[in-house]
């Protein structure tokens, strides 16, 4: 039976193997070119790996695509898992990248905004 990667060892498997939608995001959140934020990709938190997170703002960036279809209750328990941690999640899904990226782009600008202000 195969070993069960660590949340590190997922974390950098990942960093790895980025989808296109997170390369895309990648590019606009990295060297805080995002208001000055700095994200991290690919995060270890807890038991979990979260796509793109602000330490600053306990802010979690999550992008849906394919593999998140039948995993609706598993993603929940993880959000709320998350959440009780005091962080705020958003989510998005992958073609909202693709075809509203303006509008994803808004909505993180928003929530960092109205976060940095707490």
């Amino acid at each position: 039976m195969p070993q069960r990667m660590t949340p590190v060892e997922k974390a950098r498997r990942l960093r790895k193997e980025s989808t296109p939608a997170e390369k895309i995001l990648w590019s606009i959140l990295r060297d805080r070119r995002l208001q000055g934020f700095k994200f991290r990709r690919q995060q270890p938190l807890g038991p979990y790996v979260v796509d793109f997170f602000c330490a600053q703002l306990r802010l979690i960036l999550e992008l849906d695509g394919e593999s998140h279809v039948g995993r609706e209750h598993e993603d929940a328990a993880r959000q709320q898992w998350l959440e009780q941690q005091g962080i705020r999640v958003l989510r998005f899904w992958n073609p909202d990248i693709y075809d509203d990226r303006e509008a994803v782009l808004e909505s993180i600008w928003q929530t960092c905004t109205a976060l940095q202000g707490r």
